[in-house]
């Protein structure tokens, strides 16, 4: 078995073939989904894209989050609040919410309004001066939100932190940034922004957007609408990498260079561990409609079949165990904090 392979037996084995293969190994519902009829020395085997069932689980799920209420705003460090204590306009104060989350008000000193709701602080600080104040009625304004706010990074104008209102979407966010960043080629500039392979991420997790359908041709469900702490990674169309993760020694991503083989990449990150499925998958086109190969790399080492050569921004990506079916294999595959920080990261330059 190729787990017991040495990463420099994996190298003396690749040196030996080139091209791309598969060996007739296809487990459970996945080879069932994308069809199993390669024959002779092909590793690999190519899914048609995105199945009509994802696209419509995608497209429901979009559905779902456009249908949710915008969340309920709660004060935070950095908001700007007009405090008015009617009748007392001695007591009343203007100010900004402190790094701790709170606020000083005569009598009352200190008082912690950070994760509370307009009325929450209003009422809060009615209690706080009855011992001071004949039935004291208080109104709170927000005047300035500085903690609603969300991050836009990568390949655009401007990157940054932007705040947002409840009704920014993901098309507004782009342009505060400046739309895609330009760099001069041949005398020209041009946009630089990779729409196809950018992500939205929430809570660690990829939203399943489509950017060019939002951006480009004004999708209203791919415009998806903003929350506080969304992340947003434009990515860079010159920038060619591909990145290796999962059940890997060494995840990362790296340059691409011209006619870089599958094993080859495997054993420049110290090759795979010993609790991984029996398949590489290498997702090609990006995330958000991407293309998928399972690969035997057993079959290669064996020579019984070709190394596979990898193209611009594949992912490699190594299971820890059987993933039968492609919806089952985005959703494990999408949340992963590993995944999204390889890919908004950096590229390596390391070299094989």
């Amino acid at each position: 078995m190729f787990k017991r392979i040495l990463p420099q037996a994996a190298v003396a084995v690749a040196m030996a073939f080139a091209g791309g293969c598969y060996m007739n190994r296809l487990t459970g519902n996945y080879s069932d989904l994308i069809g199993s009829d390669l024959e002779g020395d092909n590793a690999i085997l190519e899914t048609s894209g995105r199945t009509a069932e994802s696209e419509r689980e995608r497209i429901a799920e979009l559905e779902r989050l456009a249908s949710e209420p915008p969340r309920e705003y709660r004060i935070n460090a950095g908001d700007n609040l007009d405090i008015r204590v009617y009748g007392h306009d001695d007591i009343s104060v203007t100010t900004r919410v402190s790094p701790d989350g709170s606020i000083g008000m005569v009598f009352m000193g200190q008082i912690d309004v950070a994760g509370r709701t307009i009325a929450e602080a209003g009422e809060t600080i009615e209690k706080g001066l009855m011992p001071y104040v004949k039935h004291p009625v208080v109104g709170v304004t927000v005047l300035e939100v500085s903690s609603e706010t969300v991050t836009i990074s990568g390949a655009v104008a401007r990157p940054g932190l932007y705040n947002i209102s409840a009704g920014t979407r993901l098309a507004d966010a782009y342009a505060m940034a400046g739309g895609s960043a330009q760099r001069l080629f041949n005398g020209v500039d041009v946009d630089v922004a990779n729409l196809e392979l950018s992500l939205l991420v929430r809570d660690g997790k990829a939203m399943p957007v489509d950017f060019k359908n939002a951006i480009e041709n004004g999708n209203s469900l791919d415009n998806l609408r903003l929350r506080k702490g969304d992340y947003i990674f434009v990515a860079q169309r010159m920038e060619s990498s591909v990145t290796i993760c999962g059940e890997i020694k060494s995840p990362h991503r790296r340059l691409y260079e011209p006619n870089m083989g599958l094993v080859e990449t495997l054993t420049a990150a110290g090759w795979l561990t010993e609790s991984h499925w029996s398949h590489v998958i290498i997702i090609r086109d990006g995330l958000a409609n991407p293309k998928m190969y399972k690969v035997d790399v057993d079959g290669i080492l064996a020579g019984k079949c070709k190394n596979v050569f990898l193209k611009p921004n594949d992912i490699i990506y190594v299971p820890k165990d059987n993933l039968s079916e492609y919806n089952v294999f985005v959703r494990k595959l999408l949340p992963t904090a590993q995944l999204l920080n390889l890919i908004t990261s950096k590229v390596s330059a390391f070299q094989l």
